[in-house]
This record gives structure tokens, sequence and C-alpha cells, in this order.
């Protein structure tokens, strides 16, 4: 237990952890700053999301409310964009940029994104692989079961895959939102570039997950290489 969980290999997460902390702290920080910042437009999070979706002839998706703090998402299975308070009552910079980035998602998902799809397709191996990982991997070392510990490796290395599939998915959902509130005159040419601010920040976090779950695999490699040889 103590080799698993202070073993040496955990300074190899340091890096992700502090840019963790770092986009986090990004994030947080300028969102805030352009919320309070209203757009020109006066249109809220909610009637920009829905204007872009009707500017892509997308009529079939609901948008609603949801509760939290920046727990905006869209759910393709429902069909639903679910906006937090801040995000769809809101006429800010922030708000406008959000609510365009996730219905940059839908529109992805309209128009069969590749990267969104297998986004989609891997989510259910993504979870239970992630939560088999640790469990299988810890029974594998305690029993001396080093082909147990590698398939606990194995299965964490499905949520790794999902990070990476991740990162061109939201780049892509925020290239489509500028363009969209460009294009449909949501924000003025002065106003885009806050807007990316807070796009750019906000992708930076799905930067950290990525690095967090490919250093973490990498780590849990050395960990099972190590236990395995030692059981040779």
């Amino acid at each position: 237990m103590p080799f698993f969980w202070y073993d040496p290999t955990m300074i190899i997460l340091l890096p992700a952890i502090f840019l963790a902390m770092y986009a986090q702290f990004k994030v947080q920080n300028t969102f805030a700053q352009y919320s309070r910042i209203g757009a020109r437009s006066g249109l809220t999070g909610a009637e920009v999301a829905r204007e872009i979706l009707r500017d892509n002839r997308i009529y079939d998706v609901r948008i609603e409310q949801t509760r939290g703090m920046l727990t905006d998402h869209y759910d393709p299975r429902n069909k639903v964009l679910r906006l937090s308070p801040h995000v769809y009552n809101s006429s800010s910079l922030a708000a406008l940029g959000v609510a365009a980035h996730e219905a940059g998602h839908v529109i992805q998902h309209q128009y069969g994104y590749i990267p969104f799809n297998i986004r989609t397709a891997i989510v259910p191996i993504a979870t239970i692989g992630s939560q088999l990982a640790f469990p299988l991997l810890l029974i594998g070392l305690f029993l001396g079961m080093p082909k147990l510990a590698q398939v606990g490796v194995l299965a964490f290395s499905a949520a790794v895959l999902f990070q990476l599939v991740t990162l061109p998915v939201e780049y892509n959902a925020s290239s489509r939102a500028i363009e969209a509130l460009e294009v449909g005159g949501y924000l003025s040419r002065e106003e885009t570039p806050h807007t990316r601010k807070v796009l750019r920040a906000a992708a930076l976090t799905y930067v950290a997950a990525t690095l967090t779950a490919v250093l973490q695999l990498l780590r849990l490699l050395l960990i099972s290489g190590a236990f395995g040889r030692r059981n040779d």
C-alpha cells in the first residue's frame, strides 16, 4: 500500500497537478472578469444558443437550465443542451461564449463530426474502465497477481483515450462558437477577442485533464512493470 500511494513515481504527476491548478484558476478568473461585461446585443446565453441552433436549422434540441457553476454541457442521447444559471440568464460576453460553445457541440452532433461521434461511442467504455482500473490494480498488487494489475492499467487506458479524443472535440466546438457568434452578429468585432479568451481558458482545463490522464497512465505502467519483474 505505501509503495502504491507514496512511491517515487508520484513525481511524474507534478506537472499535470500544477497545470490543473493554473487552468482552474485561469478559467474561473477569466469567466468572472468577462461575466461583468455585457454584450451589446443584450441577448442571454440561452437566447444566443437558441438562435445559433436555428441558424443551423436544428430544431429538435431542447435548451434547459441546470444547477451549478459552469456545469454547461450537451447531452447527445436526449438531445438536451443544459446551461448553468450564470450562462442561461446572463447577457455577458462570458455567458455568450460558453453558450455558443455548447451549441457548437450540438452542431458537431448534427453534422456527424467524427471525433465527437468517437467520443460519444467510447463514453461507456471509458467510464467502466476508469471505475475498474484502480480496484483491479490494487487487488493485483496485494494478491501478487501481475496479470490482474496489468488488466487494471489496460482499463485505465480507455479513460486516457477518451481524454485524447476530447481535445479536438472541444477546440473544434470553440472554433464553431466564435464563427457562429461573428456570422450571426451576436458579438461585435471588438467583443469577439474577449469571448475568445474565455473559451481559451476553458480549453486549458481539457489540456490539463489530458496531461493528467497520460502521466497517470505512465505512472501505472511503471508500477505494474516493476511489480511484474519482481514476481518473475
